[in-house]
């Protein structure tokens, strides 16, 4: 199904790409060739589970599966940390499933049993570690496969209500409720699959999805053309509208909480190592804070010594009075460098705008208490 152009294109694509040379379209041939191959192979698949050729496999306790259609970025951990506050808020038994993407260990591991972290991020993720710390009552587990974890979280846990952190795509485990993010400032990834693009599936994939959230739609326009397409894709389904709004700043080594009026004025470099760097540029702008330097590594970028140097170089050259990074990245750096300004992580929350009431419906719980709008 066809979208308006302007959603297969990033919002912040300022200009539009010089006409690519010889080589170039040999490699966004062999690209599109290759992408026509990954499509091919993601419907056979998808049909296969339709006529249940390939076995889907149901847990006894209710699955959510927060996920996407693109690769990276989307928001998804912020969500699944404010739902898993919602349920453990209200009482409710839930834990979270997880890959643990760039970790080295085999799963499924346990990676917090909801007292305490049992593994380091360079076994289970980044991912994986800052929910645990971020929902310190919440079991974590991680597995390639997730109807194993699911069971090792049954079995040690006994939880009621799983929710299956970035598992869309992940059919071999039955889902009672899957919702999609879809990031506002470029929601379809380019309009195409990867390699070429960066859907993880056709845009028709989106008609499996029991509710659509739509996040930083703070950070792109036109948010009326993008409901009609959701609705063309997925008919009848609830459509939220969310933003990532900072919410507390603590600093590394001391796990001092500092308020974010901190920032206010103060000179900052901004450090990141996630997918979409500019959004969180973007939200440390909307403290007060004077961005003086902007520092991006690739994403989950496992942070070395000459990384920490290299970042107070560009502190120092920036003539910045603080370094701030996202808690993500915090997990990844061992700790303050030995010098220089001090390095704050800023924590975001999610925050629905519009639509909460549908989506509280859905899930069974209220979110009033942990999100705002």
């Amino acid at each position: 199904m066809s979208v308006p152009a302007w959603l297969s294109e990033p919002v912040d694509r300022a200009v539009r790409a010089p006409a690519p040379g010889v080589a170039q379209q040999l490699v966004l041939s062999v690209l599109s060739a290759a992408a026509a191959g990954y499509g091919a192979a993601i419907r056979l698949r998808g049909m296969a589970y339709r006529r249940r050729l390939l076995r889907t496999h149901r847990l006894d306790c209710r699955v959510i599966c927060v996920g996407n259609l693109t690769v990276g970025g989307t928001g998804k951990t912020p969500a699944v940390i404010t739902l898993a506050r919602a349920f453990a808020g209200a009482g409710r038994r839930v834990a979270i499933l997880l890959r643990g993407y760039g970790g080295a260990a085999p799963g499924p591991l346990v990676v917090s049993d909801g007292h305490q972290i049992r593994r380091s991020w360079r076994d289970v993720g980044d991912e994986a570690v800052l929910l645990a710390q971020s929902v310190a009552a919440v079991p974590v587990i991680v597995g390639g496969d997730r109807v194993a974890a699911g069971e090792v979280a049954l079995r040690e846990f006994r939880p009621e209500t799983l929710l299956l952190d970035d598992g869309f795509q992940h059919r071999r485990l039955h889902r009672d409720l899957d919702l999609v993010l879809l990031d506002a400032t470029d929601p379809f990834g380019g309009g195409r699959l990867l390699p070429r693009g960066r859907l993880r599936e056709p845009m028709a994939g989106l008609g499996r999805a029991d509710a659509i959230l739509i996040t930083r739609a703070d950070q792109a326009g036109r948010s009326d053309e993008l409901i009609r397409s959701i609705g063309r894709l997925a008919p009848g389904r609830p459509i939220a509208l969310s933003r990532h709004r900072a919410e507390i700043l603590r600093e590394l080594g001391t796990g001092l909480a500092r308020p974010l009026e901190t920032l206010h004025g103060r000179r900052v470099l901004g450090v990141t190592g996630i997918a979409k760097a500019e959004g969180f540029f973007r939200t440390l702008e909307e403290t007060g804070a004077r961005l003086a330097g902007r520092l991006a590594f690739p994403d989950h970028h496992p942070f070395s010594e000459a990384d920490q140097f290299r970042i107070l170089g560009a502190a120092e050259a920036a003539q910045a009075e603080w370094i701030v990074t996202t808690e993500k990245d915090a997990v990844r750096l061992a700790g303050r460098p030995a010098a220089g300004p001090p390095v704050l992580a800023l924590g975001i929350r999610l925050e629905i705008r519009e639509g909460r009431q549908a989506l509280e419906a859905l899930l069974g719980i209220s979110l009033s208490e942990v999100v705002g709008g």
